[in-house]
């Protein structure tokens, strides 16, 4: 976990997040030349930052870039909340809801009486501390352009346990990280239709949309992709091609608390909901819970947990019946425990430093 703190010369403090999977120390680095541009400017300038940051270089967008963009950005609108005395959701237009539905993640992954037992115990905490209503799992592992029936039979067998624990009223999706090629894809989605997922997320890679409206074509439930999209412009193809039901943009890589709500915005005219991604810390969660309840076409916000980086936030948004109440302090409402903020760098370091490959030595994908 990567956090930018600005602070103004009277005294106000920002935080944003500038978390960025596998290059962290990149990230960082990017984050560490853009303060010279905004050492000494106007901190409530924020769309004229913004428009700085990602256009005045010949080089626009790109992962490091507008995860460095996303952060300082989250810290401006914290800066600027804190001097008007109000909530971020409040200077977005105000709010169109009074809270914010969220899911978290489980699922059932080890069919041993151990696994199984954790599985349970997991479910159990998150409706006793949550009160959850929507989860998320996945297939872990590698996954090659086919797998033996075996391998997919045993996904879809967890798939469908984890429909029996939690019974209909309760929602779930699986997010398939991209590893699949759209004919694996929308084999297991087939599979899977007779539980009705509430979404199946990254059907294929981001790159190819063609591929990504063919699985939405051939599958009786919604489709949702965007965590790797960058920006309204890297969305703009998906919206035009109708290529799937829920946009994912991530808020602390896809420009922040600016471009979540203006790609959100834009998703609206092509009748498209937004669940922005969120898998790392505190700070992120929060620019992305200011923008869910400040925009109409806003489905539902991906949590890890409410134990995630415990600690990290000295005051965090509470889950209550499956939603985050608003806050009601000035800025993000989060503020950080800069002690065990700094204990927390491992995650995203490792992440660029695994390696993986297939039984025959060809790279795969994480």
């Amino acid at each position: 976990m990567r956090l930018v703190k600005v602070t103004t010369d009277d005294g106000l403090v920002g935080w944003g997040e500038s978390t960025l999977e596998g290059k962290a120390r990149s990230g960082m680095a990017a984050v560490d030349e853009l303060a010279d541009y905004l050492i000494g400017k106007d901190p409530l300038r924020i769309e004229h930052h913004w428009q700085h940051i990602y256009r005045s270089a010949f080089f626009r967008g790109g992962a490091i870039l507008m995860s460095a963009l996303s952060g300082l950005d989250h810290a401006l609108w914290d800066i600027a909340g804190k001097h008007y005395g109000v909530p971020v959701y409040q200077l977005l237009g105000g709010p169109v809801r009074d809270r914010v539905r969220v899911y978290a993640h489980w699922g059932v992954h080890d069919r041993s009486e151990a696994g199984l037992a954790r599985a349970r115990e997991r479910l159990d905490y998150l409706r006793k501390v949550g009160g959850y209503t929507a989860f998320k799992g996945g297939p872990g592992g590698k996954w090659r352009a086919h797998e033996p029936p075996a391998r997919i039979d045993s996904f879809v067998a967890n798939a469908h346990l984890m429909r029996e624990w939690v019974g209909p009223e309760v929602e779930l999706a699986f997010d398939f990280h991209g590893k699949f090629t759209p004919a694996l894809a929308i084999e297991i989605c087939h599979q899977l239709k007779t539980m009705r997922p509430m979404f199946v997320e990254e059907p294929v890679p981001q790159e190819n949309v063609d591929a990504l409206k063919l699985v939405s074509d051939h599958v009786p439930f919604p489709i949702a992709t965007g965590e790797r999209l960058l920006s309204r412009w890297e969305f703009r193809e998906i919206f035009e091609k109708q290529a799937c039901a829920y946009i994912q943009p991530d808020g602390a890589h896809a420009g922040g608390i600016s471009e979540l709500k203006r790609i959100a915005n834009m998703a609206e005219v092509y009748y498209i909901h937004t669940m922005p991604h969120c898998a790392i810390g505190p700070v992120a969660l929060a620019a992305c819970l200011h923008v869910d309840a400040a925009v109409p076409n806003f489905l539902i916000q991906e949590s890890v947990g409410p134990d995630w980086l415990d600690g990290v936030a000295q005051t965090a948004w509470k889950v209550v019946d499956g939603f985050a109440e608003l806050p009601t302090v000035p800025g993000l409402g989060v503020e950080v425990d800069e002690k065990e903020a700094a204990k927390l760098t491992q995650y995203t370091e490792e992440l660029g430093g695994e390696h993986y490959y297939e039984s025959d030595g060809a790279v795969a994908d994480w």
